[in-house]
């Protein structure tokens, strides 16, 4: 064959690669997509739209896990429970002002006592010494 044909060519996989993996993204493009028509978030969606999403997502998910794998470290464990990312979300201003109105199940409640209980012992005995120390 003078240059005809399928010689000289590789040979192509079946499968083509996937939006997720052009991007470079570990989140599903294709469904993020799908899910984005489903809702009708809008009449038409664009091809960068999903991408763009899925990249936000796959960036707050890695956020989210590394705080709690942080937190996981803390506390002497090999496993990340809802209580790790409990502490990590509730721990940091910009996940907890995102998450405001988030509940996490079996998550707890973040350690703290409020001001107004707290003993005034040594507030109170420097004051009163030193009144009492003062004689007009």
């Amino acid at each position: 064959m003078s240059g005809k044909g399928k010689a000289g060519r590789g040979k192509k996989s079946a499968k083509g690669t996937t939006r997720s993996a052009k991007a470079g993204l570990q989140f599903p493009v294709g469904r993020v997509g799908r899910y984005m028509r489903q809702q009708r978030i809008a009449a038409r969606i664009g091809a960068g739209a999903p991408v763009y999403m899925a990249a936000v997502m796959e960036y707050l998910a890695a956020e989210i896990l590394e705080l709690a794998g942080n937190a996981t470290k803390d506390s002497k464990k090999t496993r990340i429970v809802p209580r790790h990312v409990q502490l990590a979300v509730r721990n940091d201003e910009e996940l907890n002002k995102l998450l405001a109105n988030v509940t996490i199940a079996s998550g707890g409640v973040i350690p703290s006592i409020h001001q107004v209980l707290l003993p005034k012992g040594t507030k109170a005995a420097k004051t009163t010494s030193a009144s009492a120390s003062q004689s007009y």
